[in-house]
């Protein structure tokens, strides 16, 4: 300080007391209350935060105001972690506030942090102490509040995914003073009628002292003397308490837990569906191959006016060929009548009378006399002529 000059401008004596301020004091936490909150349109958040005696006027910019889980408002009761500085330009003295959270959180930290140790110290948090969920479980308990939209959710969920799960309620508060007794009640509830194979805990998001009631020993340990599985979906995917370390299964959300309960029979169904679509396309194809069949089949058969017809003009040539046939052979028989006819008439010995010759014939025998030695001097014979015949006797026979 001792090198400055003796006149220095209005614009380095704020410098030199920006960089003194952010130099001489660390980052630390200051308590308040918000007042004149202001926002900016490039994002940044102004506001004033004081006690009963003082303030200070604050900037938190908009990286860091994005980061804050609430939505900031006059009336507020806060702990911000700030750097002290100076804002140049009007010589303002202001707090650059890096976080934010609301009063008393500080303590809740502390006993969040020292009851995670202990229980963690137990084992309580270990893999081999928790259960296996039942791959179908064949009911489900709810324990939440009746009027909280994270049950809603679940119940949505639920329906959805495994409309044959029965689901029983254990209602209870969630949020306040009566709370962990109350969730400890349920709990026991659900264990004594064993009414379900599967427990789920919910709750929506909210603050830390919102879900703090889940931040609670006996909750913890009630959670972990339960019979039944317990899956624990409490807040946010961000929010992280006592209950969801001490589940047999943690769910980012309600919704999650409901989705995690039901995931085996919401796959079998989808594999149902898909098995039942796979079959309907086989058995598809295999009616249009029938199909198909069918249609070359009535293609090859005939109608019966059709085949009748084609039976007719097949009687119709039968018919045909058969006179055809028929006349064949009957020319045929007549040629070999004829032949027959010519060669009796040929063998016919009337015929040979026509041309003069006689037949002799002993008698009273009757037999064809063909050779002298047949007959002797004085038999009787008869000579038959073309026309009549004639009785004779045997004068002598010769050889000649």
């Amino acid at each position: 300080m001792n090198s400055l000059p003796q006149i220095v401008s209005i614009s380095e004596l704020n410098r030199l007391a920006r960089n003194a301020l952010e130099r001489e004091i660390p980052l630390l936490w200051v308590a308040g209350e918000i007042s004149n909150l202001t926002r900016a349109a490039s994002g940044h958040v102004y506001f004033n935060l004081k006690d009963d005696g003082a303030q200070a006027r604050c900037v938190i910019f908009r990286a860091r105001a994005g980061l804050v889980p609430w939505a900031l408002a006059n009336g507020q009761q806060v702990e911000a972690r700030a750097l002290v500085s100076l804002y140049e330009p009007r010589g303002e003295f202001q707090l650059n506030i890096e976080s934010m959270r609301r009063a008393g959180l500080g303590k809740l930290y502390e006993a969040f942090s020292r009851l995670k140790a202990e229980l963690e110290g137990e084992g309580l948090f270990a893999p081999e102490r928790k259960r296996a969920l039942p791959r179908y479980p064949r009911a489900i308990g709810i324990v939440s509040s009746l009027q909280a939209a994270a049950l809603h959710d679940v119940l949505t969920a639920l329906s959805r995914r495994a409309p044959n799960v029965p689901v029983f309620i254990y209602p209870t508060a969630v949020q306040g003073e009566s709370a962990p007794a109350m969730i400890c009640s349920a709990l026991d509830a659900a264990n004594q009628h064993a009414q379900c194979e599967l427990l789920l805990v919910v709750r929506g998001g909210g603050s830390i002292e919102d879900l703090w009631a889940f931040n609670n020993e006996a909750v913890a340990r009630a959670i972990v003397a339960s019979r039944l599985p317990v899956i624990v979906g409490v807040g946010h995917e961000t929010d992280t308490t006592i209950a969801d370390f001490v589940a047999d299964q943690r769910a980012a959300t309600p919704t999650a837990a409901a989705e995690l309960a039901s995931e085996a029979w919401f796959s079998a169904a989808r594999q149902l569906a898909e098995l039942h679509s796979a079959m309907r396309a086989t058995m598809e194809r295999r009616l249009n191959t029938m199909r198909q069949r069918v249609d070359e089949a009535s293609r090859r058969l005939l109608h019966p006016a059709t085949r009748l017809q084609r039976v007719h003009n097949q009687l119709a040539m039968l018919r045909q060929r058969m006179i055809a046939a028929g006349r064949r052979r009957l020319t045929a028989q007549q040629a070999r009548l004829a032949c027959a006819s010519t060669a009796l008439t040929h063998l016919n010995p009337e015929a040979i009378l026509q041309r003069g010759y006689s037949i002799v014939v002993a008698s009273p025998s009757g037999k064809v006399v063909t050779a002298a030695e047949q007959i002797l001097p004085n038999d009787a014979v008869v000579l038959r002529f073309a026309t009549g015949a004639a009785d004779a006797r045997i004068e002598r026979t010769r050889k000649e």
